[in-house]
């Protein structure tokens, strides 16, 4: 790794952190606000249907791409963003004008959020964006779901993304169109102060997928390949022409749920950090492990190998919340959820 890559993982880093530490930071406000999206969050089913919604939602997205309804997608992310921002801004926006329950200032930021992205959406604007969609859903979910049903969650949805990326490759195919609306489904780290995003075509390109892979462009946007075997790349680790590399918004978001449940549902005390007082050792140790997984993804992609995040990212999230239940003396049968069950 050169100097440039070295910054670009750092800046990748600090945007994984500002995800996870500003979701950890939501929890109680979320919860407070009544934002837990299911009547029983310890339901391992909850996670079933979600990992159902994804499916549906994968194949109404190619097939909007194959079609040219690009359109349509882009609208539904815009229309996401504001309401995952509002959210967020609703619980730290203080009331300054309302008008009856409704929080004026959030709903215009909110809106804000959309409209940056649809008129200007340089990097810079679909990387905030995206951190304040993160810490919404990463906050959202961490509530919503248990113990047991984030794990089985994040671990199904680490073996799907493998696969997407390994076997049936579709989420390379999903992945080119999105690419080019330029929406929050992607975290984009620039190499260089002169890359922009809006200049960026994409020719060619293939690189990243919406949950997990990433990898890096030249300054034309197309990859820069070390193989023939058609797998995407990210080229030489020291090859100078490198611009950006892209990270799925759901790298960032999967994990981090794990994180906000370890913290909102482990009987683990707090560790009494200010600002932070849903923090107990195993959603620390949950990060440290997110963040294992998050180098390694990284040293991976800028050696030019395009590989799936989620095995890497959810197994560290996974593997440090356990390690942190059992060093906080939390049984390892009720750090899994299941005591309810035997």
């Amino acid at each position: 790794m050169n100097a440039r890559e070295v910054r670009g993982a750092a800046v990748a880093a600090t945007l994984f952190l500002f995800v996870q530490v500003g979701a950890l930071a939501m929890v109680g406000p979320f919860e407070t606000a009544g934002y837990q999206a299911v009547e029983d969050p310890s339901d391992p089913t909850n996670s079933l249907v979600y990992i159902a919604a994804i499916l549906v939602a994968t194949a109404l997205m190619l097939a909007a791409f194959k079609y040219a309804f690009e359109r349509a997608v882009k609208a539904v992310v815009l229309l996401s963003s504001a309401l995952v921002s509002w959210y967020v801004f609703a619980v730290v926006t203080p009331p300054l004008l309302t008008v009856g329950p409704v929080n004026v200032v959030a709903v215009a930021l909110s809106i804000a959020v959309a409209v940056a992205l649809l008129l200007y959406p340089e990097w810079y604007v679909v990387d905030a964006a995206g951190v304040v969609m993160g810490i919404g859903a990463g906050a959202l979910f961490g509530i919503s779901f248990g113990l047991l049903p984030a794990i089985l969650l994040l671990s199904v949805l680490a073996v799907y993304d493998a696969i997407s990326v390994y076997g049936t490759r579709h989420m390379l195919s999903l992945a080119e169109g999105v690419m080019e609306l330029r929406i929050p489904v992607i975290l984009v780290v620039p190499l260089s102060l002169s890359y922009s995003l809006l200049a960026d075509d994409f020719s060619g390109a293939n690189e990243v997928h919406e949950e997990g892979s990433a990898a890096v462009t030249d300054g034309d946007g197309a990859p820069v390949d070390d193989a023939d075997d058609g797998d995407v790349t990210g080229g030489d680790a020291t090859d100078p022409t490198r611009d950006a590399f892209f990270i799925g918004l759901g790298d960032a978001v999967m994990p981090t749920v794990m994180v906000a449940s370890g913290a909102f549902f482990s009987p683990a005390a707090s560790l009494g950090l200010a600002g932070l007082p849903a923090l107990n050792l195993p959603a620390l140790l949950s990060m440290v492990g997110t963040f294992l997984g998050l180098g390694v993804l990284l040293w991976a992609v800028l050696k030019g190998r395009a590989h799936a995040g989620l095995p890497l990212l959810n197994g560290g999230a996974i593997g440090g919340y356990l390690l942190g239940s059992v060093l906080a003396g939390v049984p390892l049968v009720r750090a899994l959820g299941l005591a309810a069950y035997l």
